[in-house]
């Protein structure tokens, strides 16, 4: 019987923001995925919240979601994100790897809305990470081409249609099913355990992030990439 980790229970998260500052921007809308390859189940909840900030226009042009309607239609922040964070704790608890397409980004912004909104509780416990990003970079180093969650899909033929891309829901059920083909391509991946892969991801992200800085200094001698994987520390 194949008890690989991409054949178990798992979950996939995925936040859309005010912004890509994950020191100052606020969640808008967040999607938690429970999936079950086995059975073929999965099921979703999803979050809508008012930031309490304005939504520039530019990333209402990624994710759909204007200030006007989340101050109509979202629930205030800090109920959101408390929300966010007992959903989390709880698939960690049950010992579900959770998929986060570039969970540096993700992991990050929930940490510091925690602060802001719970400070001094930040996640219960640390989830085991399965980051498709890091993955692909890791069996496939030297692809050309740009790594954004929709253009790696259209490589591996993982359904994630231009139109629905940037959507919390259905980016954080692309990850999953990117994480499922990896591994299923990859028996080097497949083989480890969650917790050896997520140790492993750490060595990787450092590693890929060192690549990057070298490759930018040819450029600009002070760039300074950050390798900090799933979380970068406040």
């Amino acid at each position: 019987m194949n008890t690989s980790w991409h054949t178990r229970p798992m979950a996939a998260f995925d936040v859309e923001t005010t912004g890509l500052d994950v020191e100052g921007d606020r969640i808008v809308t967040a999607a938690l995925w429970r999936i079950d390859p086995g059975n073929r189940t999965k099921d979703v909840t999803t979050w809508l919240a008012d930031p309490g900030i304005e939504i520039p226009q530019e990333a209402t042009e990624i994710h759909g979601i204007t200030t006007e309607q989340a101050r109509a239609e979202g629930r205030p922040a800090a109920e959101v994100v408390t929300e966010i964070a007992a959903a989390l704790e709880a698939v960690i608890a049950e010992g579900l790897p959770v998929v986060v397409y570039n969970a540096p980004y993700d992991f990050t912004l929930l940490d510091r809305e925690l602060a802001l909104h719970r400070p001094g509780r930040p996640l219960a416990d640390q989830p085991l990470v399965v980051d498709p990003l890091v993955l692909d970079k890791e069996v496939d180093t030297f692809r050309r081409g740009s790594r954004k969650l929709v253009d790696v899909c259209a490589h591996y033929e993982v359904p994630l249609a231009q139109e629905e891309a940037h959507g919390a829901a259905a980016d954080a059920l692309a990850a999953a099913r990117l994480a499922w083909k990896i591994a299923a391509q990859h028996p080097e991946i497949a083989a480890l355990t969650a917790e050896e892969l997520h140790a492993a991801q750490i060595t990787w992200k450092s590693e890929q992030s060192a690549s990057f800085q070298e490759y930018l200094r040819r450029r600009n001698p002070e760039a300074v990439v950050d390798g900090s994987w799933p979380l970068i520390p406040a």
